[in-house]
């Protein structure tokens, strides 16, 4: 698996682009609505095929009678950095060998079509520091048609007082080197290179 895009939770979908836009400098695009988990998105294209997602629940959307991804139900404070979300090509497999990741969910907006494992109480394993892991059944998935941003990630910091034990259960799996792991309290931490110079998104 490696790095797919990068997720930024606010109470509302405008709170967390804008907290994207002060740090970068620059507008998301539009997104559009997951029904699936009442949830929705604006989007921004990062170098190298990632890309950046600004997330919150849809207060238009119906209310799920299962827990919401990336444990959005439970989401309160400032936007912050919250997920991160690992590509694989066989994502069966995967969750069999992390069972932890959660259970697949089939997904589809427009002409997307996707497969996540998703907790069934919606909290990712290590306090969320654990990847969302994800399949893309779509020929081509979104961080290869975005527009450039002009920004690139560096790196992501995954901190967690048990960051050792995070690196060892994923190590075996993760692909890419711009994923550090370091002890500390948990949360995340990308820094990226823009038409601005380099900055760090929390």
């Amino acid at each position: 698996m490696k790095l797919d895009h990068i997720a930024i939770s606010g109470e509302t979908r405008d709170a967390a682009a804008a907290h994207v836009q002060a740090t970068l400098g620059m507008a998301l695009r539009p997104g559009g609505a997951h029904r699936y988990f009442g949830t929705h998105n604006h989007l921004l294209g990062l170098a190298e095929g990632l890309y950046l997602e600004a997330i919150s629940i849809d207060p238009a959307a119906r209310v799920p009678a299962y827990p919401r991804w990336f444990g959005l139900d439970d989401f309160a404070g400032a936007p912050r950095l919250t997920t991160w979300i690992c590509r694989t090509q066989d994502l069966s497999t995967l969750v069999r060998d992390l069972p932890e990741a959660g259970e697949i969910v089939a997904l589809e907006r427009g002409d997307l079509k996707w497969r996540m494992a998703v907790p069934p109480d919606g909290h990712l394993p290590f306090d969320g520091c654990f990847p969302a892991l994800i399949q893309w059944d779509s020929p081509t998935p979104p961080g290869e048609t975005l527009p450039s941003s002009g920004c690139t990630l560096e790196s992501l910091t995954v901190a967690h007082p048990e960051a050792d034990r995070l690196h060892q259960r994923l190590a075996p799996y993760l692909m890419d080197a711009r994923v550090q792991f370091q002890p500390g309290s948990a949360h995340l931490e990308a820094r990226l290179t823009g038409p601005a110079g380099p900055v760090t998104l929390r």
